[in-house]
């Protein structure tokens, strides 16, 4: 028998008396997770089926059907295609993307144990679960391989977080210290800032996103009484449409940026204007910016961009330790390069078909969107991060003491040797005191 003080002292799953190896922990950690975020997509369409079982029209329907419609939507949160009355929905639902991470996180962070052992072998539990999952609905060929892909990414980032909150499990910084104390300071430090600056652009679609739903709530209303849907039917809408929230405000960030989204093939919903087509009753459509919302002040919300580079720039400003100018403009380019990035991928996810004909484009332009963040948010940080730094300044100022007149031509020339020369000497003049 183990004391009291050693009981508390004694890991998760790791005592004398069970004797259980700690990889089983990961494991009941991730088939926890895996079920939870299952469970709460197949319940409701269970009930949907119960509650309208005595509909003539759902006649000959079982009710495994139901769970493969629940079970569909789960996978199609892990990038996996589903089928819906001869349709291709392509369009990842973030939110159960997000459902899926956050339970894993919870659970993982609940009763893991944070080590190698038992993150991998929670990695592949949960990537087992989705793989019978697919099997059981049908899924084969390239789409389970999907299935374990996203399985893989999904499994991966809950479970590994939920292990770093752990109280044992080391900090984020020292796990992965090995990694970056390898890259050079001037990429860290902008590899971070574009992390903030993506992070900083969500939360401003984020706030845009709701403003719409705000602005729009009158048309929703319109749209949801038009379904007519009794009380279960409401519900298993409401629940569908909340799986698609964050699909709107990754394409609300589209909107900030400039190139702005499409919801229909030959539909642009951006700043400078509204082109919209016939669409589904679907509610949450109602919330979409309107032509009256398009041009004049609206025209020029890529500042905001600019801004939050800005922002990011500043954080550059402060956390680099310039040794050479160059130092500079690699930080800022690699902030570039990493908010560019970070975006195409979220515009990636959020894109997708959703429909037959003109339905089967919505979303963004992933490479348009990526491309104007990274040069609006570079913009912005080149704006307040070169003024502010002492040796850019010295380098500038000594360029120009070397300009000197041509003689005959009225030309200027410049002496890049003599510019370095005019920096180090002004640096050297603002950093050493003079003598007595």
């Amino acid at each position: 028998m183990l004391s009291g003080d050693e009981r508390r002292r004694a890991p998760f799953f790791t005592s004398a008396i069970d004797g259980a190896p700690r990889w089983i922990g990961g494991v009941l950690c991730a088939v926890q997770g895996a079920l939870l975020s299952l469970l709460v997509l197949v319940v409701p369409a269970v009930v949907a089926y119960v509650a309208t079982s005595a509909d003539p029209s759902n006649e000959g329907v079982g009710w495994f059907r139901s769970v493969g419609v629940g079970a569909g939507l789960w996978l199609l949160g892990h990038g996996v295609p589903m089928d819906v009355g001869g349709t291709t929905v392509g369009l990842v639902p973030l939110g159960v993307s997000a459902l899926a991470v956050f339970s894993c996180y919870a659970s993982a962070r609940r009763s893991g144990l944070a080590t190698r052992a038992g993150f991998t072998a929670g990695v592949l539990a949960y990537v087992l679960v989705a793989s019978l999952v697919a099997l059981a609905v049908g899924v084969g060929g390239w789409r389970l391989m999907a299935a374990l892909l996203g399985a893989a990414v999904v499994g991966a980032a809950g479970l590994g977080g939920g292990l770093l909150a752990r109280p044992e499990a080391p900090t984020w910084r020292a796990l992965t210290r090995p990694v970056w104390t390898r890259v050079p300071a001037p990429v860290r430090v902008g590899s971070a800032a574009g992390l903030l600056a993506v992070a900083v652009l969500v939360v401003v679609a984020a706030v845009l996103s709701s403003v719409w739903v705000l602005a729009g709530r009158a048309t929703v209303t319109d749209l949801v009484r038009a379904l007519n849907l009794d009380v279960i039917g409401g519900a298993v809408l409401a629940v569908t449409e909340l799986a698609f929230v964050p699909n709107l405000v990754v394409w609300a960030l589209s909107w900030v940026a400039g190139p702005g989204f499409a919801v229909g093939d030959g539909s642009r919903f951006a700043p400078a204007e509204v082109v919209a087509v016939p669409l589904p009753t679907i509610p949450m459509l109602g919330a979409l910016p309107t032509p009256d919302a398009a041009g004049g002040a609206m025209a020029y919300a890529p500042v905001l961009v600019v801004m939050v580079g800005a922002l990011v720039g500043w954080a550059v400003h402060r956390r680099l330790r310039v040794e050479r100018v160059r130092d500079l403009f690699v930080a800022l380019g690699s902030l570039a390069l990493t908010a560019g990035a970070l975006t195409l991928v979220l515009v990636r996810l959020a894109s997708g078909p959703v429909g037959p004909g003109s339905m089967a484009v919505v979303g963004g332009a992933p490479w348009s969107v990526a491309g104007a963040v990274a040069a609006e948010v570079l913009v912005g940080a080149l704006l307040l991060a070169v003024p502010g730094e002492p040796l850019v300044r010295s380098a500038l100022r000594g360029g120009r003491r070397q300009v000197r007149p041509g003689a005959t031509t009225g030309t200027t020339g410049v002496d890049p040797a003599g510019a370095r020369d005019g920096a180090e000497n002004d640096t050297r003049s603002e950093t050493v005191p003079a003598r007595d």
